[in-house]
């Protein structure tokens, strides 16, 4: 049996409440890409499978990010699974104000003109079904493509505010 909990002492919603929770909460880390008059990406770690029939994927996007105005035009998406390799490149896509594609990002223009980003675990194309209010954010859903599930390597986590590795 496990010790009980006082929900008594139970904090009042807020944001910093939802990020201290979440913080516990170990998610794999992924980078969003689309197409515009320059390439957009973000580092999510909202990624989400949502069906399988048909394949259908979500993530959050902040409505104030850079990335917004093109996603929320955007027809086709990239999704990359990042490897623990790639800390650094998680680090860039998530940092404002960054040249996210400029060297040593490695990147190709792939299916629909998404960006494809290189060395990933894994990427996906997908279609925009629907963009979703909720909050200051958007929870885009996708409907797969294309892609590619054969990178190497173990993929990257987020936890605690940190890039962190899958232990044994």
């Amino acid at each position: 049996m496990t010790a009980s909990t006082d929900l008594a002492t139970g904090r009042l919603a807020t944001p910093e409440l939802l990020r201290s929770v979440f913080r516990q909460h170990a998610a794999g880390v992924a980078v969003i890409t689309a197409a515009g008059e320059r390439p957009v990406g973000f580092t999510a770690t909202s990624l989400n499978s949502v069906a399988a029939e048909p394949p259908l994927i979500s993530f959050g996007v902040g409505t104030g990010s850079s990335s917004w105005p093109v996603v929320a035009e955007a027809e086709h998406i990239g999704v990359h699974i990042l490897g623990e390799h790639q800390q650094e490149l998680a680090a860039t896509f998530a940092r404002s104000g960054a040249d996210r594609f400029a060297a040593p990002t490695g990147w190709s223009t792939g299916p629909e003109g998404v960006p494809v980003l290189d060395g990933v675990l894994a990427w996906l194309v997908c279609r925009v079904v629907a963009r979703i209010p909720a909050g200051d954010h958007r929870i885009v859903i996708g409907q797969v493509v294309t892609g590619d599930p054969a990178g190497a390597g173990r993929p990257l986590l987020y936890h605690q505010g940190r890039f962190n590795a899958l232990r044994d």
